[in-house]
Order: structure tokens, then sequence, then C-alpha cells
């Protein structure tokens, strides 16, 4: 398989820590929480209760751009909410490889896992707001969706095989 880039997408809740630490892990290659990429005044104005602007995103998802490009040699794997197409194509500007891996689940599903993680910068508060910038990937993104129905392991086990077979 070729250098992995690959960035695990979807709102708040859906799993991309930890399903993306479990991918990075089948793919050999390390793993980067992108939560950890953002500058402290994005953190704070979320912890707050405020979401993000795209003016306030820009030089995040440009890290994490450069995250995917310059990381290591076999690749990375990525987390980040990667929301609308514009931050994808943004950051497929740092890294043109890369391949995002869109995790889709219910409302009512996400916001339990969000009530579950006390004390994460991402209040509930948000969720709607996350859902409602969402942009699925499209045809044309190098990328998949998987349901985050399943346990996390299986999630991992099911994007590594269709990565490596898009790769084969």
């Amino acid at each position: 398989m070729r250098r992995k880039q690959v960035v695990v997408m979807g709102v708040s809740g859906s799993g991309k820590s930890t399903v993306g630490e479990l991918l990075a892990q089948r793919l050999g290659v390390p793993f980067v929480d992108g939560d950890a990429l953002h500058p402290a005044a994005n953190v704070a104005k979320m912890a707050s209760g405020v979401p993000l602007t795209d003016e306030d995103r820009i030089p995040w998802l440009r890290e994490v751009g450069r995250v995917l490009e310059t990381t290591a040699p076999k690749g990375v794997v990525v987390a980040c909410s990667a929301l609308k197409r514009a931050y994808r194509d943004l950051i497929r500007s740092e890294a043109p490889g890369a391949v995002f891996a869109e995790l889709d689940g219910s409302r009512e599903l996400l916001a339990a896992r969000m009530a579950e993680r006390p004390g994460h910068f991402m209040p509930v508060s948000l969720l709607d707001s996350q859902l409602a910038t969402l942009q699925p990937l499209e045809v044309d993104e190098a990328g998949l969706r998987v349901d985050v129905g399943p346990a996390a392991p299986e999630l991992a086990d099911a994007i590594a095989a269709q990565l490596r077979a898009r790769s084969a």
C-alpha cells in the first residue's frame, strides 16, 4: 500500500479519536488527534460554547494538512472533523494524497456519546451546529463513509480493509 494519509472525519461524538487510533495501529502508522492541533484560542472558544468560524479554522486545517504531509514516511492517521468540502480541499492543498474516512451516525447516538465524555472541551450544545455544517463526502473526493453503529474495533478493521483494497 502506498503512503497512508488518512483523515478520520465526522462531527463531535462520532468516534474520530477512538477509531483513528485503532486504524493507525492496523495500518502501522502514527496517530495524531486533530484536536491537539487547534490553537488555544479555538479551544477556549469551543469550551465556552461558541462555534468556530471558517476564519478560526483556516490555520488549524492547514496544520492538519502539514501533519499529514510531513509526519512519517509511511503515513499518518489524523482525527479531524473536516465538516465542509472547503475544509477538506484546504487539507488536500497541503496533503494532496489525503483520503477521508467519514464516520456517520444519528444525532441521538452522537449526543449520547458526547454526554458520556465528561471534561471534553466540546459541549453537546454544539452538536446541532456541527450537523448543520456537515457536508458529507462527495463522489469525487477520495474517501469512504461508514456508519458508527458497530464497535470501534470493527470500524477500524472495515476502514483498513477498504483502504487496502483501494491501493491494491
